[in-house]
């Protein structure tokens, strides 16, 4: 069977794919040269007495996975808007905060939780989803760009967070609400891991029995179009910033799960760039329009790969953020049409050339 370079090259899961093969290789190459093992799962015994695997890969998949559920929303709200949401962050703190304020019932340390595990979230979801609308009606209604249509909670949102309860940090006392952040008692995987999957699985059905993807594509590539075929594209754009602030709660839950409590100014911090980079990695228009959800969870393991990779090479957290921004620049300019195209027309030449050398 012949082999098709170009077909190879057009493809959206190349650079994805790539990239997590050569991450691979550099960790297989500090194994060798150190001693180490990247690849190894070991079985140990976490804080509550429960043995559970450990290992690099575990942490790629525990964390990768709340970046995951938040990818799925930021997709939808690229796809539609042509922009990006940069408030993530910040409204986590804000769902987080709306969550333990309902757990916690306005008292800091209470002796027990003042509402169900399941009320505090629902809590968490309806504040979310509220945050997401009020982006929306901003982006969908007003036009706002949504890169500055959601500078708005970006930059009071972590304040909102605090005011909720009153710049203090209540302290959930139910050990079971650590299990959505950590592990169940009896099952060695990250709870993370299959939170994410049911986020996934929801958002595959979705895309597969409605017309959500069909419409929200329609609307990026061109809106004019897609009103004169019967789509309303400030409903469209509106519902995408809504999933999106349910993906948001959802990472709420997860992250104020990890600690029991929340910290304003820390928590989710750049989470917000991490989930763009995701879309990005995926090779995902940022402009709008045509998209691959697969891709854009893809890129968000592979975004927590490369962070754990640069924290195994002992890179300072404060210096982080940069070795980030040069390896993603990297990824996402070779994932570029524009480099793509020029890769195509080379193999094109070569095949032409290939195929006169045949001929004479």
């Amino acid at each position: 069977m012949k082999f098709d370079l170009k077909k190879l090259l057009s493809n959206q899961l190349l650079i994805p794919f790539a990239a997590i093969i050569i991450l691979c290789l550099v960790n297989l190459g500090y194994d060798i040269v150190n001693g180490a093992s990247f690849f190894s799962i070991e079985v140990t015994t976490n804080n509550s007495g429960n043995s559970v695997f450990s290992g690099p890969l575990i942490t790629i998949l525990d964390y990768g996975s709340e970046l995951a559920i938040l990818a799925i929303g930021m997709t939808l709200v690229t796809a539609a808007s042509g922009g990006q949401d940069i408030s993530v962050g910040a409204t986590i703190a804000i769902a987080g905060s709306a969550m333990l304020r309902v757990l916690c019932g306005g008292n800091t340390r209470p002796d027990a939780l003042a509402a169900p595990i399941i009320v505090g979230f629902l809590a968490a979801c309806i504040v979310g989803i509220l945050c997401g609308a009020f982006n929306g009606l901003l982006v969908a209604v007003f036009r706002i760009q949504p890169m500055i249509a959601t500078l708005i909670l970006f930059t009071a949102g972590r304040s909102i967070a605090a005011w909720i309860n009153n710049n203090e940090l209540p302290i959930v006392p139910d050990p079971k609400f650590a299990y959505f952040g950590g592990f169940i008692p009896g099952v060695p995987i990250p709870t993370t891991v299959f939170i994410a999957a049911g986020c996934i699985i929801l958002a595959a059905l979705a895309l597969k029995f409605t017309n959500l993807g069909l419409y929200t594509q329609a609307v990026g590539i061109n809106e004019s179009s897609s009103r004169l075929n019967g789509i309303n594209p400030t409903a469209i754009k509106f519902i995408s910033f809504m999933i999106l602030g349910l993906c948001v709660a959802v990472a709420a839950l997860i992250k104020v799960s990890r600690l029991s409590t929340i910290n304003y100014s820390v928590i989710a911090k750049d989470i917000e760039m991490d989930a763009i980079l995701a879309v990005a990695l995926g090779g995902n228009a940022l402009s709008g329009g045509k998209f691959n959800m697969w891709a854009s969870i893809m890129g968000a393991y592979i975004i927590q790969f490369l962070t754990t990779t640069l924290y195994r090479f002992k890179v300072d957290s404060a210096a982080l953020p940069a070795y980030k921004a040069i390896v993603v620049i990297i990824l996402v300019v070779f994932s570029s049409p524009v480099v793509r195209q020029k890769m195509q027309q080379r193999s094109s030449m070569r095949e032409a050339a290939a195929a006169k050398r045949e001929v004479a």
